[in-house]
């Protein structure tokens, strides 16, 4: 049913694909990308439900189907080859939230911020410090994201995946080995659903209120918001925390703020962030990772870790540096 020449999925696999959602041709990956860069995906399938996706997994294993799943893609940097591999969009089909007492459930599509919004007009607390993160919920549980020190799964109950088997799965707070920046779904290939989390009541509700909108103008007036970017593109490492600062401090020392690759820039606003001045390929960004990452490794001896990931053409996720460091730029 797939050329193995082309990796091309023929029209009659199509059919059967299109029975879990709706689906693209031949969509411009910068269009799903914040930052806005990525060559041609063959084929996009945006399920609507927890069985759409189980489905759509028992035909991926079935046909051999290679496949990579997104969100909003708020950390991906995507192939200036685009992708021949199957791509499952999470987003607006999925993205219903329900609130009972101090229980919260909520699908993976959900955008972090209105999920945090609700959260905190429901009079509960703990998800403030999410307010200012672009992304859906599937993927910042996947990264065990979050701002402030704090991560999304400080506050799981459990997560529901489907399996890369096509079976539904659940997984309780303590088997979702949630570390800093670090859950088992970054390796396991599960796609997560939805997730309940437990939040408590707040004293004062306003004071919640106060807190995100100090969050969101910090972010402004910290982040480069206007321009596109992935967010954060190295993880804080607590050592290098202690002995020299955080990594946009670090890069801003080593004197790479604001040098450009092309039209891709070390942020003049924040050095952890690279931007897309305009027309910006994923080379250009790799480039600037492999740059900072020795640079900063010769001044202090610490080989940051990017928070960035890349997405290769046949649909292999992996860390941004892994790839700089492949490509030997």
């Amino acid at each position: 049913m797939i050329s193995a020449a082309e990796n091309k999925i023929s029209d009659d696999l199509l059919k059967d694909i299109e029975r879990f959602g709706v689906l693209y041709r031949n969509k411009s990956l910068a269009e799903y990308s914040r930052w806005k860069i990525g060559g041609i995906a063959d084929v996009v399938i945006a399920p609507r439900s927890a069985e759409d996706i189980a489905g759509l997994m028992s035909l991926i294993v079935k046909e051999n189907i290679p496949y990579v799943t997104i969100g909003s893609s708020s950390n991906l940097l995507f192939a200036d080859e685009g992708l021949r591999a199957l791509v499952i969009l999470l987003g607006d089909q999925i993205n219903a939230v329900n609130i009972s007492g101090n229980k919260v459930t909520a699908q993976c599509g959900i955008w972090v911020p209105e999920f945090s919004r609700k959260v905190g007009r429901a009079g509960l607390t703990g998800a403030e410090h999410m307010i200012g993160i672009p992304g859906t919920l599937g993927g910042l549980i996947c990264m065990n994201g979050g701002s402030l020190r704090k991560g999304v799964g400080d506050h799981v109950i459990s997560v529901r995946t489907v399996s890369p088997a096509g079976e539904l799965v659940v997984f309780k707070r303590e088997e979702c080995e949630f570390a800093y920046r670090e859950s088992i779904f970054q390796s396991n290939r599960h796609i997560i659903v939805d997730a309940e989390f437990e939040y408590p009541t707040a004293q004062d509700k306003k004071a919640v209120r106060r807190e995100m909108l100090s969050i969101l103008r910090d972010r402004r007036r910290k982040f480069p918001k206007k321009m596109p970017n992935c967010g954060s593109v190295f993880v804080s490492n607590p050592a290098m925390y202690a002995d020299y600062g955080p990594p946009g401090a670090v890069i801003e020392r080593c004197g790479l703020k604001g040098l450009s690759r092309n039209q891709a820039q070390i942020s003049p606003m924040h050095a952890n962030f690279i931007v897309n001045c305009g027309g910006a390929k994923a080379s250009d960004v790799l480039y600037l990772i492999h740059l900072i990452r020795e640079t900063v490794w010769k001044e202090t001896g610490y080989l940051m870790p990017a928070e960035a990931r890349y997405v290769s053409p046949n649909g292999e996720i992996i860390p941004a540096h892994e790839k700089a460091e492949e490509l030997d730029l």
